[in-house]
């Protein structure tokens, strides 16, 4: 699916959205400097370049784009990106055209960066892991995930030193994804058919590196509002929406 901004960027920063959508930036920090020079507080507190890409003015964005030495490295950062995805990996240097074409790596958590806060712990870091070598290595992998609207949860210290725990909503305009489009130019839709109904799941495409990582999402408006909370929150320490203490789950992977 072609790379579709929120907003329109002046001539000669179209490719600061490709740089936001791929999340190659959670390992390769080469262009952290530039998104510093977008917007330095923005980047401090988020480290997300896709927020910054929303969130910045467009009087900003005028004087960035008259910035030769600005619009200079994003074209280099830019040529970097397109000859990592160009160059071949390990894998095909290796395995020529290998009978292998694609594996699915399924994961109820990925864990790529806080840009995209769909993990808990050491589980989703390592699935995160995963797919960040495979880019590297250019293994055939596509990712399949779930879009939570409450990932990890962040930790509050109280005077009395008890734990509290707070689920910031995760808005997906903020996050570095996009919606998947089918084969009609339709948002690409998966039907789960269970006892009585069909649920819908969207489907929504993130990009890390040479990877593609589909994450499902139940919070679609076709759903009735308790099947929309499938997808609601990766854990729950107690008996929250219907959702009780779970053990955490284990990646796998199939050919």
């Amino acid at each position: 699916m072609p790379v579709s901004p929120t907003r329109d960027l002046p001539a000669g920063l179209a490719a600061l959205a490709e740089l936001a959508l791929d999340l190659r930036w959670t390992w390769s920090h080469e262009a952290d400097a530039l998104w510093e020079q977008v917007d330095a507080e923005a980047w401090s507190r988020t480290r997300n370049p896709w927020v910054i890409l929303q969130d910045i003015s467009a009087e900003r964005l005028r004087a960035l784009a008259a910035d030769r030495s600005f619009v200079a490295e994003l074209e280099r950062l830019a040529d970097t990106r397109q000859a990592y995805l160009d160059t071949p990996g390990w894998f095909s240097s290796a395995h020529g055209a290998a009978s292998l074409s694609g594996v699915a790596y399924f994961s109820m958590e990925f864990g790529l960066g806080e840009g995209l806060p769909l993990y808990a712990g050491g589980l989703g870091i390592l699935a995160g892991d995963f797919l960040k070598t495979a880019s590297d290595l250019g293994i055939p992998v596509i990712g399949v995930g779930l879009l939570y609207q409450e990932g990890y949860f962040r930790q509050i210290i109280d005077a009395a030193g008890v734990q509290h725990e707070a689920y910031p909503f995760n808005d997906p305009g903020s996050l570095p994804i996009e919606p998947a489009q089918g084969p009609d130019g339709a948002w690409f839709r998966v039907a789960l058919d269970l006892p009585g109904r069909t649920v819908s799941l969207r489907v929504w495409q993130a990009l890390v590196g040479r990877i593609k990582l589909y994450l499902l999402d139940a919070n679609d408006p076709l759903n009735s509002p308790a099947d929309r909370g499938i997808t609601g929150r990766l854990f729950s320490g107690s008996q929250a929406g219907g959702r009780s203490r779970r053990s955490p789950p284990r990646s796998r992977s199939a050919t």
